[in-house]
């Protein structure tokens, strides 16, 4: 055991950290990670999202081993010397697993900030500037009218954005299903064909326009799959059909390109969701790499981080879409609407329906109302974790790497999953 890191300062008042760790749970399937931080002082804790789903055996050790023991004696005030301390401790710095264990210390100090203020915690961050988040979900299905169907649905539920997603051949298209065995002269018969994709997603949001109408905002997400020269393609391929925003068009190794794509795309460009470093994120913003910025909160490094990206938004006319399916959880969704409705840059917030299972091991679970998440009122985050139940859904290992393995060409080549 480590000895107390004490601050080089006096704090006005007998109150430490005592306990740091991390609770993993699967309501959904999906690993969650959230980091518990207690308090000297009875029943004060901060709940934080550190889920990083695809490793979090390395987030929960990061937190117990690493992170969580050298915290344990600082006052839980100390939110930026303590984020900084996290960051520069291990001196290899970001990346997913280090940069989640740091989000979930973060966003635990931020919750019990607003607990000792009796104040939720977009009150601390300045109060709101709008009275909900809108949100989009995601409409899948193995045909361009399944798909339609399924948007219609959430429509008439009171969504106003739409992600549209329409499988086809093999293993489909990301985000919705396939027909297995679909190329079946070729080496790997369950493959994924870029040439099929863009041709065929164009076609798709050529009959949304037809059947949904021109109100409604369609959004979509390439994953990561294309090249630049293929992004601006589908992107002006794209244009009649007023896209709210393209997702994700190229894979982060080519992110020096984004600034030329989003220059030669007429529409939106939203990007983000894989960088793991805080400046890698502010340079995306600050070169003009992306519409929208959609960095998953957790993998940059938590609330305050986010905090920085927001100014920086404002100040260059970029709009923030916040990562923000299954693998959040209802704390890091929490977060995410604090950050929505403080500030002028909100675009729009992913939304994900959470399970019964969840609502059960996360009491305070946000819940959209026609398509808007509102922030909780109560002190904090609002949202709480129930143990026991979270015990009763183990984490399943290697979930991710198991599909990821299986996203390749129709000649056999892995691709981005």
């Amino acid at each position: 055991m480590m000895e107390e890191t004490q601050a080089p300062w006096q704090a006005r008042e007998k109150l430490s950290i005592t306990s740091v760790r991390a609770i993993v749970t699967a309501p959904e399937g999906t690993p969650l990670v959230v980091v518990r931080v207690d308090t000297s002082e009875p029943g004060l804790y901060g709940l934080g999202c550190a889920t990083f789903t695809q490793r979090f055996h390395a987030v929960a050790a990061a937190v117990d081993r690493h992170v969580g023991p050298m915290l344990i004696g600082r006052h839980p005030a100390d939110i930026e010397d303590i984020n900084r301390l996290v960051h520069l401790s291990s001196y290899w710095r970001n990346g997913p697993v280090l940069n989640n264990a740091l989000s979930g210390v973060d966003q635990a100090l931020w919750d019990i900030a607003g607990k000792r203020a009796g104040m939720p915690v977009y009150e601390l961050l300045g109060g709101r500037v709008r009275a909900a988040a809108d949100t989009y979900l995601h409409a899948a299905g193995p045909t361009i009218p399944e798909t339609l169907e399924h948007a219609s649905s959430l429509i008439e539920d009171g969504y106003r954005h739409v992600r549209l997603q329409t499988g086809g051949p093999g293993l489909g298209t990301y985000g919705a299903p396939g027909t297995p065995g679909g190329y079946p002269l070729s080496p790997y018969p369950d493959g994924w064909d870029v040439n099929r994709y863009l041709a065929v997603t164009p076609r798709l949001f050529e009959q949304a326009r037809s059947v949904l109408g021109d109100e409604v905002e369609l959004l979509h997400d390439v994953h990561s799959r294309l090249t630049p020269k293929q992004a601006v393609v589908l992107a002006r391929a794209l244009e009649p059909y007023r896209l709210f925003f393209l997702e994700d068009v190229v894979a982060p190794e080519h992110y020096d390109r984004l600034p030329w794509v989003v220059s030669e795309s007429p529409v939106p460009i939203a990007v983000g969701e894989q960088l793991s470093s805080l400046t890698d994120a502010a340079r995306l913003v600050q070169t003009h790499g992306t519409d929208l910025l959609r960095v998953h909160v957790s993998t940059v490094g938590g609330l305050s981080a986010c905090r920085k990206l927001v100014a920086l938004c404002e100040l260059n006319g970029v709009r923030t879409a916040w990562h923000g399916p299954g693998d959040v959880s209802p704390v890091g969704v929490a977060a995410n609407i604090a950050l929505d409705v403080t500030t002028s840059a909100f675009g729009i917030q992913e939304g994900h329906v959470y399970n019964d299972a969840t609502h059960e091991v996360f009491p305070g679970t946000p819940i959209a109302v026609n398509g808007y998440l509102y922030p909780s009122d109560a002190p904090g985050w609002g949202v709480d974790v129930a143990e026991e139940e979270a015990a009763k859904y183990p984490p399943e290992t290697h979930l991710h790497e198991r599909w990821a393995a299986r996203v390749r060409r129709p000649d056999g080549g892995l691709e981005a999953p």
